[in-house]
């Protein structure tokens, strides 16, 4: 990938703040919406979920899940220009998560810490596709995502 992509991809990632959460329920695909926030070098992306939640529940039984993020429409003629990136990796539940970094991100969400329910999940990436534009695919290992973190 050269490095006007890595930058586009690095740029992407750090700018959107809403994602698609792909998880598998009951052996079939199940996509939620939700906040998260990367790691500085790309090398994890955090959620704060509920328990409640379908995709949380869908975590605690299997942990492969997806993350698209993708640049928001801006109501252009093809939105299939838009860039995205999936990401696959796998999820683990925290005891404790970067609730400051959190709540820079996010201020609004401060209540959601004051419910019990609520618990950071870690998504370790395993390796993604990143869609910059018509015919400008790459698919990207963890290691080569961290790089692009590293920029």
């Amino acid at each position: 990938m050269d490095a006007e992509s890595r930058r586009l991809l690095g740029d992407l990632i750090r700018k959107e703040r809403i994602a698609h959460l792909a998880t598998l329920r009951g052996g079939a695909p199940m996509v939620s919406v939700t906040l998260y926030m990367p790691e500085p070098d790309l090398s994890a992306f955090y959620v704060h979920v509920g328990r409640l939640a379908w995709h949380t529940q869908d975590m605690q039984h299997d942990a492969r899940v997806a993350l698209s993020i993708s640049e928001t429409d801006d109501r252009r003629a093809d939105p299939f220009t838009l860039m995205r990136v999936s990401i696959r990796g796998d999820a683990v539940q925290m005891s404790s998560g970067p609730k400051v970094t959190w709540l820079a991100r996010f201020p609004e969400q401060a209540i959601n810490f004051e419910l019990a329910d609520f618990s950071f999940w870690k998504i370790v990436p395993r390796d993604a596709r990143f869609v910059a534009g018509f015919g400008r695919i790459h698919n990207l290992s963890a290691a080569e995502l961290r790089e692009v973190g590293a920029l």
